[in-house]
Formats: structure tokens, sequence, C-alpha cells
């Protein structure tokens, strides 16, 4: 039957109608070897036969019965809604990661006036999950009690939270740069000659907002000796709408460069621009945060910081495992650094007589 093993499929248990040739070019083995690996015989080695069963996965066919292994155990993923695209980037790569290691996640997706993250969190233990991630959760805001996950921590349950961070929790973070996020929009903007540079960002009790204001602070202070900067700072919603009302503020405060704290932001803030009749990047240069999932296709293509999000997920999903199997959590925060994506929202700074 030319290259085909006529029991694994797609569409039957049994499974009629993988190609062999085809799961040996994306594992890079040998035809003998795929076929040997997916009739269970021996002679490959564990490595090779990961490589051909994680080839199999990516192309959408099942495996044999056979080689389907049972669940190392249920990890919870706790996310923020996920009308945001930065957040179904993160929960994809997490399951694909926690799945690869033969865990099976579990997502739970915060709505407005739906469950709320405490109420997740029971469900998940209820579950007997062996670890939660929290991306983006009540850990970030410094206002919320955090004694909810103290009182996992204290009854021995792995956790590991994403973009926050609190002194109170014995845990460890993941965290993008934002400090230095903002310091890399400001520089661009400067080097472009703006220099009634705005930052829009979303309510002040968010310790990534703290941070990026604090780098924000910081570069304008060191590259435009702009010490009083507070008029040029905008709290608005992570939202659209949100970035649209701060930057019409900014833009009646004389901005020409605006930064915002999220690609939806920086959507928002183009819209402010061409209400008021105005050219991105003609006449307002604009800098997002984030680059989620197709901002580089929008009009004009965003300029943003990119998020590193593989390497935050790749470290969360090894601490939380390793915890799972056993380590010790220690209080710690892993800060991965951002890059500066250059695109069509930003350009030279208004033409200023000296």
């Amino acid at each position: 039957m030319d290259g085909e093993l006529t029991h694994t499929s797609r569409s039957r248990p049994d499974g009629a109608g993988i190609r062999l040739a085809d799961i040996a070019a994306q594992s890079g083995v040998s035809e003998a070897t795929v076929s040997r690996v997916l009739n269970g015989k021996p002679g490959v080695s564990q490595g090779t036969r990961q490589a051909v069963l994680t080839a199999l996965d990516l192309m959408g066919y099942e495996r044999p019965q056979r080689l389907r292994q049972r669940s190392n155990g249920l990890i919870g993923l706790v996310t923020p809604e996920l009308d945001n695209p930065i957040f179904p980037a993160f929960a994809q790569a997490i399951e694909k990661a926690l799945t690869q290691h033969g865990y099976t996640p579990v997502l739970c997706t915060q709505l407005p006036g739906g469950a709320p993250e405490d109420e997740f969190t029971e469900l998940l233990i209820d579950r007997g999950v062996s670890g939660i991630v929290f991306v983006s959760g009540l850990h970030a805001d410094t206002t919320a009690k955090m004694d909810r996950y103290t009182r996992l921590t204290d009854r021995g349950l792995p956790i590991v939270l994403l973009d926050g961070y609190s002194a109170h929790i014995e845990a460890p973070f993941i965290s993008p740069d934002d400090r230095a996020a903002a310091r890399l929009a400001v520089q661009h903007l400067v080097d472009l000659g703006h220099e009634r540079i705005g930052l829009a960002v979303g309510p002040g009790r968010f310790v990534p907002v703290i941070r990026k204001i604090e780098g924000y602070r910081q570069a304008m202070a060191q590259l435009l000796g702009a010490g009083q900067v507070d008029e040029l700072i905008s709290h608005s919603l992570f939202s659209v709408e949100g970035g649209q009302a701060a930057a019409a503020q900014l833009l009646e405060r004389g901005c020409t460069g605006i930064v915002c704290a999220s690609d939806l932001m920086a959507l928002g803030a183009i819209r402010a621009c061409r209400d008021r009749g105005l050219s991105v990047p003609a006449d307002v240069s604009v800098v997002g945060f984030d680059d989620s999932p197709l901002i580089a296709f929008t009009d004009p293509p965003l300029t943003t910081v990119r998020k590193p999000v593989q390497s935050m997920v790749t470290a969360a999903v090894h601490t939380l495992l390793e915890a799972v199997s056993g380590a010790p959590m220690q209080h710690s925060e892993l800060i991965f650094q951002p890059e500066f994506i250059v695109r069509g929202s930003t350009g030279s700074g208004p033409k200023i007589l000296r």
C-alpha cells in the first residue's frame, strides 16, 4: 500500500491511512523507524520514539491505542478573558508544553460577570490538579489580598504566576521586563525626533503598569531631561476603547508620540488620531506592547514591543513541573527581555525650529 500503515488513522480508532513518508519527513527519521515506533517494536531510542509521536500529534493523527499514554495528571491554567489575543497565545503555548510533558491542561477563562479567580481555583482543587499556572491574575493587583495564593502554597500545591509580582507569595514568578519595554519605546520615539511623548496605560494598581511607568519616567528623564511627566501619563482600560480614551487626552496635551501598554490600546490610540483627522505615522507615532497574533497586519502595521511569550512559557512549565516532581518552590522572579519590533505606525517627529 505504498507507504501507508494499515492499522493507524485519523478517523478510526484502529486508524488506517497514516502516510509513513509524511511522518518520517516531519520527524527527520526513516520510514522504517516510523513503522517500528507505530507498531511498538523495540530497537528505537526514547528520543527518536518521542520525535515520531510528536510528529504524529502535530500532523493531526490519532495515536494508535497501544501508544496512548495515561495522563501524568491535571494542571490548571487560569487566564483573563481571551478578547486580548495575547492571552490565547499564552494559553495555547502553555497547553502545548504541558501536553508534550504528558499532563492534561484544564483551562479556566475569566469573563466579565463570570466566575472569579477564587472560584476557578476551588474548582481546580476539587478536580485534583497537580499544580496551577496563573496568567495576569490577582497577583498582579497591588490592592488584592495575596492570602488566596499563600493558602495554596501552604498546602503544598505547586503554582507559578505570570505577569505580576508580590513579595508576599512564596512562589515563582515569570515576567517580561516592563521597565525595559517602556524604555525601548521611548528611545525609539526620541530617535525619530519626538519630544512630547505620552504613555497610555491601564489602572495604576497593577504591577506591570507600575513598572512601565517607572521605565517611562526614567527614559524621559535620561533622554529628554523631562522630570515632570505626570500630565503625559493617561490611565484607562486595557482595551481598544480604553486606548482611544487615553490617547484622546494625550493628543489634547500635544503629544506627537504615544506609547501604549497593550496592542489593543494602541489600536484605540490610532482610532483616536483618525477621529481628529490626524495621520499615523505622519502626524502621530503610536507604539504598542505584546506583539500579539495578527498585529503585523493592522493598518498601519503596528510598531510594538514583543512580549517573550515562548520563553516565559517554557520557564513557567519547567518550573511548575519541577515543583510537581517534588522540588521545593522558591520565591523568585525570572524576568525576560522584550524585543522591539519596528513597523509602520511610527515615523519622524515634527520639525522643531531652534
